[in-house]
């Protein structure tokens, strides 16, 4: 027998798709780049073999995990070179801000907790609040992992691309201490095979 209660995933979607579009307003670079993390991260949990509604619920948190840089301005957050302490501590309060924009919404599952969580390391020397181990919720370790390799691989405001091999070696490098080993190795995977399929297209 059909649910009579259907999971409202187009609705939530809606919700997030709203505030996307309100974020590209002010920033064009920051969006793409949720985008972009948001692909990879529904890659790496169909690869671990995630239920689809914790997918769909991922993918909208990769899609608005940096929604609170609407708060950061864009002159610090395209500044090429190194930054201050002060303003890295600016920086850092986006996950925060997204949490309590995101909280705010009833959405009825951890979508909140997924954006709180995602600059959170096993070893507990992430932030905001340097939760540690299986107190990150497994949606926040992809995301934290898909994170750091588009950051890495894709091309920022004040910086080129330091390719897919650097966003490989880096993840490789955390995998363990700070990053889920079990993740990492999903990534790996996920990549190798996308580029192998993109290489048999190209011939």
């Amino acid at each position: 027998m059909p649910d009579p209660n259907p999971y409202p995933h187009r609705i939530y979607q809606e919700i997030v798709d709203a505030l996307v579009s309100m974020h590209q307003l002010t920033d064009g670079y920051t969006p793409r780049h949720e985008d972009r993390t948001a692909m990879l991260c529904v890659k790496i949990a169909e690869h671990l073999g995630l239920p689809r509604e914790r997918i769909d619920v991922l993918h909208m948190a990769a899609q608005v995990h940096d929604i609170g840089k609407a708060s950061i301005p864009l002159a610090l957050l395209n500044k090429p070179g190194r930054i201050t302490d002060e303003e890295y501590a600016l920086i850092k309060t986006h996950v925060q801000t997204g949490y309590d924009i995101l909280s705010k919404i009833g959405f009825p599952f951890n979508l909140a907790e997924i954006v709180w969580c995602h600059h959170e390391y096993l070893d507990g020397s992430g932030y905001p609040r340097g939760v540690r181990a299986q107190s990150i919720p497994l949606e926040s370790r992809i995301l934290t992992v898909c994170d750091i390799v588009e950051s890495i691989s894709a091309e920022r405001p004040y910086r080129k691309s330091l390719g897919m091999e650097a966003a490989l070696d880096e993840i490789r490098r955390l995998s363990g201490t700070r990053l889920d080993p079990r993740v990492v190795e999903a990534c790996l995977q996920v990549v190798e095979q996308d580029t192998a399929e993109t290489q048999s297209v190209a011939a």
